[in-house]
């Protein structure tokens, strides 16, 4: 399909928005200034979408702080039930949506249709759990004093959201926020804008209030610095870079905002002698090659023991080679195109210089035919740990093997990153499941497992992964802040 034809059918659904969302209104910048958004598999304009700034970030805040009074004193059930209807109207456009993810982010549209559902599931769940926003009474140690608890709403809400998940890390977030009585200024990338707005119009037309959801788009740094500067702004929540996330988290200090990180990985891979190989093989493909390596708890390092070192190459390289690339909507497509030129370039930069430093190319190793910003699904063997292709997260189709002798070599490997969210495991003895689980320094463990990501679990990471929870009953707490009220003379 070609961009336009997408975007004629997606305008005619009325979900194809092209300007910000503040108080409730459509707008454009105050000054006029637009940023052009590309296709990423043909290189072609989708649209222009408003370059907006601190101006329009301050009225955004304004917006989502009156909001927040109304917002806060409506029943858990009557936030759940609108939230309730946003999840039905999000699944019933899923194809238009997953349309929109493919054509602005590049992923195939089967992902972009997981993608959709998968990002509903936490405005489910969230429905859900906002009636279970419970309290506490405590005993008091004195006979005529009372103590209660109460769980309340933190207030206006940060919300600064990636471009490799477009929905569902918008959804992952405003999700419990909403649920929780917050209200929330969301500042998607502005390489993939056009899925937050799409879910910002069908939040409106379930029932959430102007103001509640507001969406701002453009300069980044002029956007996340009023977010930091506004005392009215009471949480920041982010998912992205180590790098950008610790200059949010120097920001936040300065008004002392609650702060949520979910940022880079360095997953390890790590097969047995004792695995399944067919079991480990279809989940390495899976857990490398998925969105094209671009998402945190992607594979970033394969580690085998040398027992299966061979076969397991192998097996590996006959299914890498299997993957069909190319433009996520033509049939059959397993891996679409990187999500610009600077990614593409860095990860031929890891590339090139483990190739300098012994490592040897078994499958790819260069930019497809397809040309533009595709890359070749790659193996490269002969990879060690101080490698920088090992040591900084590839975002892309990148698989790094590592040999290892023994159990506790490939722990110190594993673990030996400053980045700790996911890791992966594989073997068929249960004690060597258990102490390995337990020693591997990282947030997210599979155990014979190649994903690990549900609306149910905790997502986050130890380390410099990030900081609080998100998905599940943990993913409120951030967004709820805890009073304590004494009550004297009950006796």
């Amino acid at each position: 399909m070609e961009t336009e034809n997408v975007v004629a059918r997606l305008k005619s659904s009325g979900l194809f928005r092209t300007k910000g969302l503040i108080g409730g209104k459509w707008i454009d910048a105050y000054d006029g200034k637009t940023i052009e958004v590309y296709n990423p598999a043909n290189g072609e304009v989708i649209a222009s979408v408003p370059f907006m700034g601190e101006k329009e970030t301050k009225d955004a805040i304004s917006s989502a702080y009156d909001a927040f009074r109304d917002w806060s004193r409506l029943t858990a059930f009557d936030r759940s039930s609108r939230l309730r209807k946003w999840y039905n109207l999000l699944m019933e456009h899923k194809e238009e949506l997953a349309q929109l993810i493919t054509l602005e982010q590049g992923k195939p549209l089967n992902e972009a249709i997981g993608e959709v559902v998968y990002g509903a599931s936490f405005i489910e769940f969230f429905a859900e759990e906002a009636k279970r926003v419970n309290g506490d009474i405590l005993p008091s140690p004195m006979p005529d004093r009372r103590l209660f608890v109460l769980k309340q709403p933190v207030g206006v809400v940060g919300a600064i959201t990636p471009w490799n998940f477009p929905l569902a890390m918008i959804t992952r977030k405003v999700g419990p926020a909403l649920a929780c009585g917050c209200t929330v200024v969301i500042k998607p990338s502005e390489l993939t804008p056009f899925s937050a707005l799409a879910a910002a119009e069908l939040a409106i037309q379930s029932g959430i209030p102007p103001g509640v959801l507001n969406v701002v788009m453009g300069d980044a740094p002029k956007i996340g610095n009023s977010l930091l500067e506004s005392p009215q702004v009471r949480k920041i929540t982010f998912t992205g870079s180590t790098a950008v996330g610790k200059k949010l988290m120097a920001g936040a200090a300065e008004t002392v905002k609650k702060v949520s990180l979910e940022l880079g990985g360095n997953a390890p891979f790590i097969i047995f002698d004792d695995a399944d190989l067919e079991v480990a093989v279809k989940a390495s493909l899976a857990s490398k090659f998925l969105y094209t390596g671009q998402a945190c708890i992607c594979t970033n390092r394969i580690l085998v023991q040398e027992g299966i070192y061979d076969k397991f190459m192998n097996a590996f390289s006959n299914a890498v080679k299997s993957l069909k690339v190319g433009n996520g909507f033509s049939e059959g497509v397993a891996q679409g195109p990187l999500i610009n030129e600077a990614a593409i370039q860095k990860v031929e930069s890891l590339v090139q210089d483990a190739i300098s430093k012994g490592a040897k190319v078994v499958v790819g190793g260069k930019r497809h035919n397809l040309g533009l910003i595709f890359y070749e699904p790659t193996i490269i063997s002969d990879v060690k740990n101080e490698m920088l292709i090992a040591r900084q997260e590839i975002f892309g189709p990148v698989a790094p093997v590592i040999r290892f002798k023994t159990e506790e070599e490939a722990i110190q490997i594993a673990n030996d990153t400053d980045a700790g969210l996911a890791a992966y495991l594989f073997t068929n003895n249960i004690q060597r499941s258990w102490r390995v689980s337990e020693a591997l320094e990282y947030g997210i463990v599979g155990v014979n497992e190649g994903l690990h990501a549900y609306e149910v679990a905790p997502f986050g990471g130890f380390k410099q992964s990030g900081l609080g929870r998100e998905g599940s009953k943990y993913g409120l707490d951030d967004f709820l802040e805890i009073k304590c009220i004494c009550m004297g003379n009950m006796g």
